[in-house]
């Protein structure tokens, strides 16, 4: 058979940066899959797979129990950056899915906040994956009020004004570099949390994404990652053709400059008297840190099920997703992900507010 009449089976790759939305915006992707046989792989910044967590079961035609880990198609990639281990860490897997290529549909690759696209789409242009697989599309998530806050705005006039003030600042802005080379990728830009923007805030977002990306990328609101299967599957953009068109700051994987080791990373625990003071210990340990984002699961006293907790900057949502599995030890553990945190001294301090007394009110 000639190559060009093997079928390919399309890879949609979604990225974005930390708290964008990427986890809940395909858990509602597999939950209306209708029969559509589609493989997962969930790569993760960090000790804990708290996304592949919360993706095990929505939608993959499996149900608890034996079955679902008999079943599952979910392939999790943890304690590494993809962009940065993918002949390490993604090829095996890819290797998988080609044996099983008869009974899927269609992958779907969620990338840490911290990836870099560019080099893994050009993974598929190796043989053994081109062969295989193509790149139905890269879709990079949009955190509207982040955006909408500066985070990831670059003011070279106030930078050049911090610089004459100390000269010893580091003015690099690494986080606007990632969301400009996560942009440069992007074949589908979703502005995710538009419910939490203000009348002409999403007009603003749709002017600063627009300078980023090609003039035939679409730009598409979105609430709570709440889109239809047909936006987000089936885009044939055959995106390892043309991504060595695309503009990036870091060049390959290699290269030096690559920014990934200006985050950190570390894992702390809780006891937590309630929910809403475990969440309040957590939004103050944000404040008080260079803490971009806290993903975790939670056991509250009284509580049967597992509560899922993720935060980014200070906003916190939670919710409770499944029951404690008998082979499982109801725990409390986080991620934290962001910059110069020592994993020590912040179990201490959470522990410390946990431990402060409730303020009354007058």
């Amino acid at each position: 058979m000639a190559l060009s009449a093997i079928h390919k089976v399309p890879v949609t790759i979604v990225t974005g940066f930390l708290g964008s939305g990427k986890t809940t915006m395909l858990r509602h992707l597999l939950e209306q899959a209708r029969g559509k046989r589609v493989a997962v792989i969930v790569n993760e910044f960090g000790e804990l797979g708290i996304d592949g967590e919360i993706l095990k079961g929505c939608g993959l035609g499996c149900e608890d129990g034996a079955e679902a880990a008999e079943g599952s198609q979910i392939y999790e990639l943890a304690n590494g950056c993809l962009c940065c281990t993918v002949q390490e860490e993604f090829y095996p897997v890819m290797e998988k899915l080609l044996e099983r290529r008869d009974a899927i549909d269609h992958v779907v690759i969620e990338t840490s906040g911290l990836a870099l696209p560019k080099p893994l789409v050009q993974a598929f242009l190796w043989p053994a994956i081109r062969n295989g697989f193509t790149v139905d599309a890269v879709i990079t998530v949009v955190d509207g009020p982040a955006v909408v806050a500066g985070q990831f705005a670059a003011n070279p006039a106030a930078v050049d004004a911090q610089r004459k003030a100390d000269d010893n600042l580091d003015h690099e802005s690494p986080l606007h570099e990632l969301f400009e080379d996560q942009l440069s990728a992007a074949d589908l830009v979703i502005v995710n949390k538009t419910d939490q923007l203000r009348e002409g805030e999403l007009a603003a977002i749709e002017r600063l994404v627009r300078d980023e990306v090609p003039a035939h990328v679409k730009i598409v609101p979105s609430q709570f990652g709440q889109l239809d299967l047909g936006v987000l599957l089936g885009l044939n953009a055959a995106s390892e053709d043309s991504i060595h068109l695309r503009l990036d700051h870091h060049g390959s994987a290699d290269d030096p400059d690559h920014h990934h080791d200006e985050f950190d990373s570390v894992v702390v625990s809780a006891t937590p008297a309630s929910k809403e003071r475990l969440i309040a210990a957590l939004r103050e340990l944000v404040g008080q840190h260079h803490i971009y984002r806290v993903k975790g699961f939670a056991n509250p006293p009284g509580a049967a099920m597992r509560l899922v907790i993720q935060g980014v900057g200070t906003r916190f949502d939670s919710y409770f997703d499944r029951r404690w599995q008998p082979d499982e030890t109801p725990a409390c553990r986080f991620v934290l992900i962001g910059q110069a945190l020592q994993a020590e001294a912040l179990q201490l301090e959470l522990e410390r507010l946990l431990a402060e007394p409730v303020a009354q009110a007058d």
